[in-house]
């Protein structure tokens, strides 16, 4: 049985005084102990969100390849590591489009985070375009096989987010998600093996909200959801924990 997985991306928002929302999550969590609670707040935030509120898992928003080296801005995973983070999202859409990330290069993060003992959530996810022009499925089943690491077991989340509906209020039927949920579930039994397929959890992201949540996780594999703005404050975040619950 997958334990459900609610991940919130701050995103480039937040400051100190954002931290103060960690209490209102983490009291969320605490009542929804069957639950997996994540924020990834910006890297400046890491330690001292950890400080803060060490019941809650906290993780990074992306990480380089590399253990070290001349790469001026980035962070290793073992920097994430160090501290105190658990967890790193790989090829978010807005980094593949913006920063123009390869899948070969979200692989070689994502091998990365997991050698440094961090979970890796490895996103995928097509374009308003694609969509439109019926494409989806062959771009994220693309995206899937070039990014994917072979190695993680456990330490191996993916998370599907169209990238037409991230932040825009709109989302998929749910019969779409469920048909997306179930190719990557499909792709990740041939690259992977049934009994480790199984143990992965798949997140939907795209415009989560506490109104839409119960529904989309009603939908056959999805294990959890990837959640931005409506995780910024813990009046938006909790009800959506407490969905989940």
């Amino acid at each position: 049985m997958r334990r459900r997985l609610i991940a919130g991306n701050w995103k480039m928002n937040g400051d100190r005084e954002s931290l103060a929302e960690l209490d209102g999550i983490a009291a969320a969590a605490k009542a929804a102990p069957d639950v997996d609670v994540v924020i990834c707040p910006p890297f400046t935030l890491i330690e001292r969100a950890v400080a803060r509120q060490p019941s809650l898992i906290i993780g990074g928003q992306d990480c380089h390849s590399g253990v070290s080296g001349p790469y001026t801005g980035c962070t290793s995973a073992g920097m994430l590591k160090e501290a105190g983070a658990t967890l790193a999202i790989v090829g978010h859409s807005e980094r593949r489009a913006a920063q123009h990330e390869t899948d070969g290069q979200v692989k070689g993060k994502a091998e990365a985070t997991i050698a440094a003992g961090l979970v890796a959530v490895v996103c995928v996810g097509e374009s308003g375009a694609e969509h439109e022009a019926g494409k989806a499925a062959e771009r994220v089943e693309t995206q899937l096989r070039g990014s994917l690491p072979v190695a993680g077991g456990d330490a191996l989340v993916v998370a599907y987010e169209p990238v037409w509906a991230v932040g825009t209020g709109r989302t998929p039927s749910m019969k779409d998600i469920g048909a997306m949920h179930g190719l990557i579930r499909g792709v990740l039994r041939e690259l992977l093996g049934a009994d480790r397929a199984e143990a992965i959890r798949i997140l939907y992201g795209g415009s989560i909200t506490a109104a839409n949540i119960a529904a989309v996780l009603e939908v056959p594999n999805v294990d959890g959801v990837l959640v931005g703005g409506a995780s910024l404050t813990a009046a938006a975040f909790a009800p959506i924990i407490e969905a989940a619950a």
